[in-house]
């Protein structure tokens, strides 16, 4: 029997990072020893100095109080700063908003740009959460596929095939969520000019710009394309890079009439960013990265080893990521075999049978518009790591295919 929900709670699926999360939290509960490659979630703390910071806020009553919906002056300005010595643009203060994370941003995002009959171009694979936002703010999500032989990179040709009159609005990432994938400064300008030309507002989430390996360069999308600026709305903040994922300080910037819309949608939303949190933000944008080139050559070390891993086992196709911290390989070839007698329709039930057979984590390439995927985050300690990779090694080598040696 209906209890009365509305249509836009029927339609809406959950995360399935987080589904993943809470089923190995479950597993865990009950006594089982789990490795997650499931949620991007950065294994190191937030340095102390960050935290040292917020301590002292606590104590501060002017942090008790309602601040600004559009956020602190002062971190708002420290981001103006950051933006420049990253990407040599200029953005004014008021260009910003700071929200309740990343996520909250490209909801935010949705919600200035897009109405009813609308359509936005999502390149896929694609962060789960992006197909939502579009349908909560009563548009369409089209999804235009790429695969693993183009690296998982949209070109200009083939968004022209996807584009229609009702086309308001392109995703891009890069560094993407989930297949690590970086753009040259040249194929970010391609993109950027095609939705000049075309009058399509670009959505660039930037939040993994600093995690970039092999010489990769990230190359803000208004900066390689000042063409698109007046149509782009970028996405940062400081989870990725700064430890702070449960910290939820993101941002957004861009046009000015578009980021005054964003913070009345904010004023009615959620009010102010917790100010605790904006003032650990401020400190670690004023401090700069320090120890960060440690943590990313500890990415860059288990990205290697996960890809060699994946890479020497049979049925498994899996592309070296150069940025983020995930790998996304293809097991097309694995859903056609049988392992321990059990057979697979899909890569959800061969995740699902992966966490209950051997205990490990990760997340099934539907949730990301990529059937015949997996995505595992390299975001955990080296010890974990390892158990995990062993585990899956062990588990797909029992269709008669040789193991693999982990380095």
């Amino acid at each position: 029997m209906s209890i009365g929900l509305s249509e836009r709670a029927g339609a809406i699926a959950g995360s399935a990072t987080m589904a993943v999360s809470s089923r190995a939290a479950e597993l865990r509960a009950a006594g089982h020893r789990i490795v997650s490659f499931g949620a991007g979630e950065p294994d190191f703390p937030t340095p102390g100095h960050i935290v040292e910071a917020a301590q002292r806020a606590c104590g501060d009553p002017v942090n008790h109080r309602y601040t600004s919906a559009a956020g602190l002056p002062e971190l708002r300005r420290a981001v103006a700063e950051t933006i420049l010595a990253d990407t040599g643009l200029t953005v004014a203060d008021g260009d910003i908003l700071v929200t309740n994370g990343a996520k909250q941003a490209v909801y935010l995002a949705c919600m200035v740009l897009l109405d009813g009959g609308d359509e936005a171009l999502i390149p896929a694979p694609y962060w789960t959460t992006y197909p939502e936002a579009v349908r909560l703010a009563g548009a369409t999500p089209v999804t235009v596929h790429t695969g693993d032989r183009t690296d998982y990179k949209v070109t200009p040709e083939l968004l022209d095939a996807h584009v229609s009159p009702r086309t308001k609005v392109l995703f891009f990432g890069s560094p993407a969520n989930p297949t690590g994938t970086v753009y040259t400064p040249e194929e970010t300008r391609a993109i950027g000019v095609w939705a000049a030309r075309r009058g399509i507002w670009v959505i660039s989430d930037e939040i993994y710009q600093h995690l970039v390996y092999d010489g990769a360069v990230a190359r803000s999308m208004p900066a390689a394309a000042p063409e698109v600026a007046g149509r782009c709305l970028v996405i940062g903040g400081v989870s990725k890079t700064y430890g702070m994922t449960g910290w939820r300080v993101g941002w957004i910037y861009g046009p000015t009439a578009a980021i005054k819309a964003a913070v009345n949608f904010q004023s009615h939303m959620s009010s102010n960013v917790t100010n605790v949190a904006q003032v650990a933000a401020i400190c670690a944008l004023r401090n700069g990265r320090p120890g960060f080139d440690g943590v990313l050559a500890a990415y860059d070390r288990r990205r290697r080893l996960m890809v060699n891993v994946l890479q020497g086992i049979r049925g498994v196709d899996c592309p070296t990521p150069q940025g983020a911290f995930y790998c996304f390989p293809s097991v097309k070839r694995l859903l056609t075999k049988s392992i321990l007698g059990h057979s697979f329709a899909n890569t959800a039930e061969l995740a699902t049978f992966i966490l209950d057979e051997a205990s490990v984590a990760l997340l099934p390439g539907e949730a990301f518009g990529a059937p015949g995927c997996l995505r595992l985050s390299y975001a955990l300690d080296d010890q974990s790591l390892q158990t995990g990779l062993e585990r899956l090694q062990r588990l797909l080598s029992s269709q008669d295919l040789p193991r693999a040696h982990v380095h």
